[in-house]
């Protein structure tokens, strides 16, 4: 006659680490958790770039922001994998994730781009900017005046003149496309204010675009922008210019 055999150890525990089923509003309650976390680390990150925190060539440690920001790695390696797609970021052999460096022919491209879409943004301005908007933009001018005795304030009162122009140009497609052509302009903002004149000068293009687009005149308007785009430029070029003669 056979002795039975013992229960295996296996068949004793496995009942007992059966895996608990979550109701389905409990996952998306974590889901929508884990999103919030990638989200925020992103908008935190990328608010660091465009405040010249981070610096083009400096290297951005996983580790490091994940103990910062007080949260996880899994939410910091999706935000900076956004920002990377977005070129903020790129992946350097030998020393990982860095901040983009923009080399002469990209900043040459960008600002092509800029000359055309400046311009036409600001040509919609004129034609669909309201009353209420149009007195926006003269405030903004306003301010500006004031920001102008620094760079860092200047630079961020930049930023919110030229969102105001993609605004009122009412057209979302512009506006987006507008928004991405920001994304590696936050990348040259750590310099592009330091010239006292050029922030004066800044001040008196901008108010030149307001005034065009407050008399309802798109070829003005559109005129005063390339301008504008072209005077930015020939000041980025004396900057790359004097960075590479010091770098050299």
């Amino acid at each position: 006659m056979k002795t039975p055999r013992s229960p295996t150890v296996k068949a004793i525990i496995e009942p007992k680490l059966k895996k608990t089923t979550l109701p389905p509003e409990r996952k998306e309650t974590l889901a929508k958790a884990k999103l919030s976390l990638g989200l925020s680390a992103y908008e935190q990150l990328r608010q660091a770039l465009h405040s010249g925190e981070y610096g083009p060539g400096d290297r951005i440690f996983e580790d490091d922001i994940a103990k910062s920001l007080n949260i996880s790695r899994t939410p910091v390696r999706e935000a900076l994998r956004r920002l990377e797609d977005e070129g903020f970021l790129v992946h350097e052999s030998h020393r990982g994730i860095t901040v983009a460096r923009l080399d002469y022919q990209m900043i040459m491209e960008l600002y092509a781009m800029r000359y055309v879409l400046e311009g036409a943004v600001a040509a919609m301005a004129a034609r669909n900017a309201s009353d209420i908007e149009i007195e926006m933009l003269e405030g903004l001018v306003r301010e500006e005046k004031k920001a102008a005795k620094h760079a860092a304030s200047m630079g961020e009162q930049n930023r919110r003149f030229h969102l105001a122009i993609y605004q009122c140009s009412h057209n979302r497609y512009m506006l987006k496309t507008l928004s991405i052509l920001s994304y590696p302009l936050a990348l040259l903002s750590k310099t592009a204010f330091t010239s006292p004149e050029r922030r004066v000068a800044v001040c008196e293009e901008h108010q030149a675009i307001v005034l065009a687009i407050s008399q309802n005149d798109p070829e003005a308007a559109e005129q005063a922008a390339h301008r504008h785009m072209r005077a930015a430029q020939v000041e980025r070029m004396k900057i790359l210019g004097a960075l590479n003669e010091i770098q050299g």
